[in-house]
């Protein structure tokens, strides 16, 4: 293709792009009869055991249309007694670290010491390798409070800031929340250590009141869980504190707002109780039955069950390619594949796959075929992909990876950021969502991944050629510098510690 093509391709691509962002989640303030159904962002856990090298991984694919694009490192800083941390509303939309439009909440006293981490929409991992995945899960409606001052962002980056680890982690949420309030509709924080990987998931107190109420699953170190927009923590066992933990709250705000009562006889439940809509939404289910169907196909998990195993024992260890393998994924093979039915007659008389057939039809296209539309792990809507690794062999700088790509994982190479680093490159430090720039990263990727829609079938392999290429690259840098020999830092096993 010569220049002036491709230029005339991207002016179309660009006014295409004006209108095809996807809508925004709802916010808290908007009511009616149902709450939300949220289906926003997939997260995937990995237990150490379950992974070829040891590392523990999490993930956190932020499929969101209006998220902000940059990304810095903040360094770790000391602080003087006294000292107080201001609090913001919805760091995840400011222009830039110091956007003079961004709202205070209020200010909360600082810690002497905060760590340094990569601060993104949602903040991802800091220097003791203590890394975060999200998902949005919804609340009943009377949950959600707006007394409170810390939102789901907010309190990912106060707790990046001030733990070290998974557990201790769970203890600053806590800690934070009954004091200051949480104010965000329901969230599943996927936590991974160098050691252990937990979902926990918090909703808000009630309207008018300060505090939370949440519960912790440890996910086994041979096993990998996932997280897709609902909750999934169901019977709690806080007797045995190695694999659960709790809000005190969790079963008495229930009784007290009318969600379960102890005199049912009926077992308490924490997803059931608290946001119980969600269980019955197949855009949610329907990733959970994949990803773990792809890691445990022998399981033989139906498609349109309401619930399915907290987490699975893969029958093969995974790596990092094989988790983007599944962030890429789209149902192919499946009746629940939206191209399966677009084929065309070649010259040769044979039936093959529409060119422009493409997992990522607008509504319009979706209702023109009159196909079904089925929410996709793999998701266009994606401002990045994160998955992350802890590793306790290595040194905390090198040790901590981020494997980050931009937009559609589909269309868009990965590549490793080290938690070590002090500052990210130029062109991911400029936010692109309110305004097209040559000089952010987002937009060269985003620029591709729409390109490829005129023609999804032969163009997305000519990309696959160019970011596998890197990726390829990258895995084989790994292994290589990671057979260096580094000091030791490998740790014992930690005792059970209770919340």
């Amino acid at each position: 293709m010569n220049r002036t093509r491709l230029a005339s391709f991207m002016i179309l691509a660009l006014a295409v792009l004006a209108l095809s962002f996807l809508p925004a989640s709802q916010a808290p303030d908007e009511r009616g009869a149902a709450p939300p159904e949220f289906d926003s962002c997939t997260s995937v856990l990995v237990g150490r055991l379950a992974s070829v090298d040891g590392s523990t991984m999490t993930s956190h694919s932020c499929d969101s249309g209006t998220d902000r694009t940059w990304m810095t490192i903040v360094p770790n800083a000391k602080h003087k007694p006294g000292e107080k941390a201001k609090v913001y509303y919805e760091p995840k939309r400011t222009k830039g670290p110091n956007d003079p439009d961004r709202l205070e909440t209020g200010e909360i006293p600082q810690v002497a010491e905060t760590y340094a981490f990569l601060n993104a929409a949602y903040p991802i991992m800091n220097e003791h390798q203590l890394a975060i995945g999200e998902t949005t899960i919804g609340s009943r409606r009377e949950l959600v409070s707006e007394t409170g001052i810390i939102d789901a962002p907010e309190l990912y980056r106060l707790v990046l800031e001030r733990a070290k680890t998974a557990r201790e982690a769970i203890r600053v949420a806590d800690e934070l929340t009954k004091t200051y309030g949480y104010n965000d509709w329901g969230e599943c924080f996927t936590f991974a250590d160098t050691q252990e990987v937990w979902h926990f998931e918090i909703h808000g107190p009630g309207k008018g009141k300060i505090g939370a109420v949440w519960a912790a699953q440890r996910v086994p170190d041979d096993e990998i869980g996932v997280s897709a927009n609902a909750g999934r923590i169901r019977q709690i066992d806080l007797a045995n504190a190695d694999f659960f933990m709790a809000s005190a709250n969790v079963t008495s705000l229930a009784e007290e707002m009318g969600f379960w009562s102890k005199a049912s006889g009926k077992p308490f439940e924490f997803c059931y109780a608290y946001n119980p809509s969600s269980r019955t939404s197949l855009g949610c289910r329907r990733r959970e039955w994949r990803v773990l169907s792809l890691l445990a196909p022998s399981l033989m998990l139906h498609a349109e069950s309401e619930n399915y195993p907290f987490s699975v024992k893969p029958e093969k260890k995974v790596g990092v390619a094989d988790v983007l393998a599944i962030f890429r994924d789209t149902y192919g093979g499946t009746e629940y594949d939206m191209t399966r039915t677009l084929t065309a007659v070649n010259r040769k008389g044979e039936t093959l796959k529409s060119p422009i057939a493409t997992p990522f039809m607008s509504g319009d296209l979706l209702g023109l075929f009159r196909i079904r539309r089925e929410r996709t792990i793999c998701s266009p809507a994606a401002t990045y992909l994160q998955i992350t690794q802890s590793r306790d062999w290595l040194p905390a700088p090198i040790g901590g990876v981020v494997w980050l790509g931009y937009d559609n994982p589909a269309t868009t190479p990965h590549v490793p950021i080290y938690i070590g680093i002090s500052q990210m490159p130029a062109s991911y430090q400029v936010d692109g969502r309110w305004a097209f720039s040559r000089d952010c990263a987002w937009w060269a990727f985003r620029t591709v991944s729409r390109l490829a829609n005129f023609r999804y079938q032969e163009m997305s392999q000519d990309i696959a050629k160019v970011w596998k290429e890197i990726e390829d690259k990258a895995f084989a840098g790994q292994a290589k510098f990671g057979r260096r020999r580094w000091p030791s830092t490998r740790r014992t096993r930690r005792r059970p510690a209770s919340c």
